[in-house]
C-alpha cells in the first residue's frame, strides 16, 4: 500500500465517526460536555448550604436582642423581669413551680445575667439566663409555655507541662514559672504524706504534668487534675502518677504501684507552723507551771481548716474548758486523734459522724487554754498518748497484681512525658510547656 492510500484510509477513521455523532446530533456534546464541572457542583453546593446560626446558652442570638449585665445589690429576680415586660403571673410561675430546679431567692449580688429580649421591643423579655457560675447557668424560658433547666457551658481540658528549680519557696517558684495558687494546693495534697515542705531546699526541683479547664477555649475556669509529678528533693525523685480504672482505684501511686497516701496525713492541716511539740516536761505558757504537753501544736491563722488525718468516725465533739472546742475521732482498734482549741466544728460535725482523711472537721482558734489561734493535735496508739511525728504509720494499699499491667503502662507513658520536661534554672525564661489538648 502506497504511502497516499494509508493517508486518506486514517483520514477515513477520523471522519466518519464524527460524521456519525453529527447526524444523530451528537456532534455537540461530544465536543462540548455541557455537564457541570466539578467546581459549579461545588459552588451550588456552598450556595444552598444556609448560614450557620450564632447560639449562646443554647438560644440563637441572631432571633434577640440580647442584653448582659450582672445582678446589683438589693436586686431581686422579680425586679429585674419587670422591668422588661415580664408580668407578676409568669413571676410567679417560676418562682414557685420549678423551686426544685432553682430557687429565685438565691440570686447572688454580682453574678452575670442576660437577657434575650424582643428584636421589635427590647423592653420585652422571651429568655433570662443566670449565669451561677462560670460553668453552669440557668435558663427562664418566659413563653406561654414557662420552663426552667441548668445548663453548661462546653468545657475544654487542657493538659499542660510544666518545671522549675526551688530558689526560695516552692509556692513563689511554681508562680513564676506560670502555675497558679490552686496547682501549689493541689500538689502539696499529692506529696502530703512523702514530702516534708518545711524542709525544701533551693536547688530540689519539680516537674508536673497537669489538666487545666476551659471555656470558649480562652476563658480559664480551673484546674483539674495532676496527672504525674517528679518532685526532687535532696538529690532524690519522687515520682506521682494518678491512676483511675474506674472501679478499684482513683488516687497517686509512685512507680511501682505504691501508694502515695499513708493511713495518717503529717499534719491536720495544709499551710503551717509546729509552734509547740510533743513534750512531757514543758511549761506550760497559761498555766505557768510544769506540765506534760502530750500534743503537737500547728499555729495557722484564724479560720484555716482543720482536717482529720484519717478515715475513722467522730467520738467526741464538745467543749471543755481546757480543750476548748475539740473534736475526737477513733480510727479503728489501734489509733485515735483529737484536735483541739477550734473556733468552730465544720457542718455536721458530731458524734457518730464518720469521716474521710482529709475531710474538714473544724477550724482554727484559740478556745480554752490557748494563747494564739492553733490546733493542738493528739494521737493515741493502743489507747497510749504518743508523739505523732516520731510514728512510723502504716501506708494505703497498693496497686494489686490484677491491675499491675494496666498501670505499668499508663505510667511507663506519663514518666515519658515529666522526663522529658526540662528543669528551668533561675536564669532562664519562665516557660509554661503545652504538652496536649483533649476535648
Amino acid at each position: 500500500m502506497n504511502q497516499k492510500l494509508k493517508i486518506a484510509l486514517a483520514f477515513l477513521v477520523l471522519i466518519i465517526p464524527l460524521v456519525i455523532l453529527n447526524n444523530l446530533g451528537l456532534f455537540d456534546r461530544f465536543v462540548k460536555d455541557e455537564s457541570p464541572t466539578i467546581l459549579e457542583e461545588s459552588e451550588k453546593e456552598e450556595e444552598a448550604i444556609p448560614p450557620l446560626s450564632v447560639t449562646k446558652f443554647g438560644i440563637p442570638v441572631d432571633s434577640f436582642n440580647v442584653i448582659e449585665s450582672v445582678v446589683e445589690s438589693g436586686e431581686s429576680f422579680g425586679n429585674i423581669l419587670l422591668n422588661f415586660g415580664v408580668d407578676y403571673s409568669t413571676i410567679h410561675k417560676v418562682a414557685t413551680e420549678f423551686k426544685d430546679v432553682f430557687d429565685v431567692r438565691t440570686l447572688r449580688t454580682g453574678k452575670r445575667y442576660a437577657l434575650f429580649c424582643d428584636k421589635k421591643d427590647t423592653n420585652v423579655a422571651h429568655y433570662m439566663v443566670y449565669q451561677a457560675s462560670a460553668i453552669n447557668y440557668v435558663v427562664f424560658d418566659l413563653s406561654d409555655s414557662v420552663d426552667v433547666y441548668r445548663g453548661e457551658e462546653e468545657v475544654v481540658v487542657v493538659t499542660k507541662g510544666i518545671s522549675g528549680v526551688i530558689n526560695s519557696s516552692l509556692y513563689q517558684s511554681l508562680l513564676d514559672k506560670g502555675g497558679s495558687p490552686a496547682l501549689v494546693v493541689e500538689l502539696s495534697k499529692v506529696y502530703a504524706w512523702t514530702i516534708d515542705f518545711f524542709r525544701i531546699q533551693p536547688g530540689d526541683y519539680f516537674k508536673l504534668i497537669y489538666e487545666e479547664r476551659f471555656i470558649n477555649d480562652t476563658v480559664l475556669v480551673g484546674m483539674g487534675r495532676i496527672l504525674a509529678a517528679d518532685f526532687n528533693h535532696n538529690g532524690r525523685s519522687f515520682y506521682s502518677f494518678y491512676y483511675d480504672n474506674d472501679s478499684t482505684y482513683s488516687d497517686f501511686f509512685d512507680e511501682k504501684g505504691r501508694s502515695l497516701r499513708k493511713a495518717f496525713l503529717k499534719a491536720p492541716l495544709d499551710f503551717f507552723r509546729i509552734s509547740s511539740r510533743f513534750n512531757r516536761n514543758r511549761f506550760h505558757p497559761v498555766l505557768k507551771r510544769v506540765k506534760p504537753h502530750l500534743g503537737t501544736d500547728y499555729a495557722a491563722a484564724h479560720g484555716t481548716p482543720i482536717m482529720s488525718t484519717a478515715d475513722g468516725e467522730v467520738i467526741a465533739a464538745a467543749y471543755t474548758r481546757g480543750n476548748g472546742n475539740y473534736v475526737k475521732v477513733r480510727h479503728n482498734s489501734i489509733y485515735t486523734t483529737q484536735y483541739l482549741h477550734m473556733s468552730k466544728f465544720a457542718k455536721g460535725i458530731k458524734k457518730g459522724t464518720r469521716v474521710r482523711q482529709g475531710d474538714v472537721i473544724g477550724y482554727i482558734g484559740s478556745t480554752g487554754l490557748a494563747t494564739g489561734p492553733h490546733v493542738c493535735y493528739r494521737f493515741w496508739v493502743n489507747g497510749k498518748q504518743v508523739d505523732p511525728l516520731r510514728q512510723d504509720l502504716p501506708e494505703a494499699e497498693p496497686i494489686s497484681a490484677d491491675f499491675m499491667a494496666d498501670f505499668q503502662a499508663k505510667m511507663l507513658d506519663l514518666r515519658k512525658r515529666v522526663d522529658a520536661l526540662p528543669v528551668l534554672n533561675k536564669k532562664e525564661k519562665p516557660k509554661v510547656q503545652l504538652a496536649s489538648a483533649t476535648p
